[in-house]
């Protein structure tokens, strides 16, 4: 799959759409969700057109996958979700219900999230 210059983060990437900056360096850009699914929901993004996390982890210098690991941690700890506990989501394919195909983590928390995907089976 070839990526798509015109998802919508790629446009947030480019200015075209405008969002709330909460983090920005070299390597990634962090802001709210706009449909949070906790009182913290924040996307952090890497800048370099990547699809999914297989992409990303395959293709990326070792600069960019340091860099943008480290602004997730960064945006984190910015959010004050640190002490109390964060969940990372990073959905990946159809199955997944990957809405947006560039690569993206979901950083949650201010809650208790309970269990992941539902009660044990």
């Amino acid at each position: 799959m070839a990526y798509d210059d015109n998802n919508i983060f790629a446009r947030i990437l480019r200015g075209e759409i405008p969002c709330t900056r909460l983090y920005e360096d070299e390597f990634a850009l962090a802001f709210p969700d706009i449909h949070p699914q906790a009182p913290t929901h924040i996307l952090v993004i890497p800048k370099g057109k990547y699809i999914s996390a297989a992409d990303f982890n395959a293709k990326a210098s070792a600069e960019e996958l340091v860099g943008f690991y480290r602004a997730v941690s960064a945006v984190a700890k910015q959010a004050a979700v640190e002490e109390s506990g964060y969940r990372l989501i990073c959905n990946a394919g159809p199955h997944s219900h990957q809405d947006v195909p560039h690569y993206h983590i979901h950083i949650l928390g201010g809650r208790p999230l309970g269990h992941l995907l539902g009660p044990p089976l």
